[in-house]
């Protein structure tokens, strides 16, 4: 057995883990602040690793000087694949996100599958299999995230690269039924099949990819099913199939919500309630989120329980996204009119039942939101994971919170027994769900919230880490 945790950490993403940009003729480079860089940073230092990926930049900014000023001040290199505004459009925007993006989330609707994006799709990820390929070295673990790189590991199959392949999808896998309608379903699977370990958030995506690629793609065996992964033989070689559900630094949130300055924030926030609870939404821009049902669920609650009248306000953030987008903008107007109708249907002079804010909150004030909120709601149609329910549980220092989660967030398998569990297209139960939460016990309050906090904390993103990289040593 190989022991691959002392190889360098070669990481391939669609964005480097930085952000560029230009103050009076000055350009800058600081680090990003997500998750994924979050818990890959100390590791990557500590083995020296390289991190590709598109700098978000165009040709303008001193690409080189800036990530070299990156490598002396973080530990690790960056190397950039650049991208033309065509190809942006094509491959990011377009297949990326008008083909797969929805068809992953089950929303078949929202799906535009276009021949010419396709091409470009394929063009990009074989430039960045190439930068790959020449800045890899013999013993690096070569680890690819996400949808918009499927078809990296291929390509580097095909540039006879020999070094251990990794990929990890950070959204759900569409059940096969779905994912055959993609017009490039095998092309698609024969990629994902190029690498040694593919990690899915859930057992539910593992056991849709596995089942697709057995059924759709000729010539895929399964050998053997173990309750932590899969094996598949495809022409020749051996891939080993997990789920590996991402997670959050729990004590960086749980800590950062008892600062003083996040207590202060939370405390005038508090104040300013009236007594009142605060029931919490906080989503990217985006159609898979569930929204415009959250409104409709929220509107239900206060006409099927008028006791809810006045006691109680939806807090509903929206951080802008994708605002060229045709479809988002769209969503971004249904949202404005809904929440201006439900206003004036239920408004009193002391009272708003919805407070709509389209923009992003720096962080204290998003954690005093997590800390202060005695119910967050968090319903998207269709989720990978959704670590927003994740923040709000490590957030929630009191135990005093209730977490209603849709069924369908890839959160739901690990929370499912702490949360209130709802489909969010079922607007009554949700109605109804909010009602009882409001209600809830003290005492019934604490006990959910703590065992969501523990398994939150016994699982998070160091252990996300360790499981995946570990995985890659146990060949059998």
């Amino acid at each position: 057995m190989t022991d691959h945790l002392d190889k360098r950490l070669l990481v391939v993403s669609n964005r480097l883990p930085v952000v560029i940009g230009a103050r009076d003729g000055d350009w800058t480079i600081i680090p990003g602040s997500g998750g994924l860089v979050t818990a890959l940073a100390p590791v990557m230092r500590q083995r020296q690793g390289l991190w590709i990926g598109w700098p978000g930049c165009g040709e303008e900014a001193p690409i080189g000087a800036l990530l070299d000023r990156f490598a002396e001040e973080n530990g690790y290199s960056l190397a950039a694949v650049p991208l033309s505004e065509d190809e942006e459009e094509r491959y990011y925007r377009g297949f990326s996100n008008e083909a797969l993006w929805p068809l992953f989330h089950d929303l078949l609707g929202f799906c535009r599958f276009s021949f010419d994006n396709w091409q470009t799709y394929l063009d990009v990820n074989s430039r960045f299999a190439r930068v790959v390929s020449d800045h890899a070295e013999t013993d690096d673990l070569i680890w690819v995230h996400d949808y918009q790189l499927i078809g990296v590991g291929e390509q580097l199959r095909a540039l006879r690269m020999h070094q251990p392949l990794a990929f990890f999808l950070h959204i759900p896998f569409p059940a096969a039924d779905l994912f055959r309608r993609l017009p490039w379903k095998d092309t698609l699977l024969r990629s994902l099949m190029g690498y040694d370990l593919l990690g899915f958030q859930t057992l539910r995506d593992r056991r849709n990819f596995v089942y697709a690629a057995a059924s759709l793609l000729s010539g895929v065996e399964v050998v053997r099913r173990k309750r932590s992964h899969d094996l598949l033989h495809f022409e020749g070689r051996t891939i080993r199939v997990g789920h590996f559900p991402i997670s959050i630094d729990f004590d960086e949130f749980d800590q950062g919500a008892r600062s003083r300055e996040v207590e202060d924030a939370a405390w005038y926030l508090h104040e300013n309630l009236r007594g009142r609870q605060l029931v919490l939404g906080v989503d990217r821009l985006d159609y898979t989120k569930g929204i415009p049902e959250r409104f409709l669920a929220f509107e239900r609650a206060l006409e099927k329980y008028p006791e809810l009248l006045s006691r109680v306000s939806l807090l509903q953030l929206v951080v802008p996204s994708r605002t060229q987008v045709p479809d988002y903008q769209n969503l971004k107007e249904t949202l404005d009119q809904m929440a201006g109708r439900i206003n004036a249907r239920f408004s009193s002079p002391e009272w708003s039942p919805i407070h709509y804010v389209y923009r992003s909150l720096d962080r204290i004030q998003l954690l005093a939101r997590y800390r202060t909120s005695e119910i967050a709601l968090i319903t998207p149609l269709r989720d990978g994971m959704n670590l927003v329910a994740k923040e709000y549980c490590a957030s929630s220092v009191e135990n005093n919170g209730v977490l209603i989660l849709s069924e369908f967030a890839g959160a739901a398998d690990q929370l499912g027994k702490g949360a209130l569990l709802v489909n969010p297209y079922d607007i009554e139960a949700t109605a109804d769900a909010i009602h009882r939460a409001f209600f809830m016990e003290v005492d019934e309050r604490r006990q959910r919230m703590r065992r969501m906090r523990a398994e939150i904390r016994r699982n998070d993103v160091h252990h996300w880490l360790q499981s995946f990289t570990r995985a890659l040593s146990d060949r059998d």
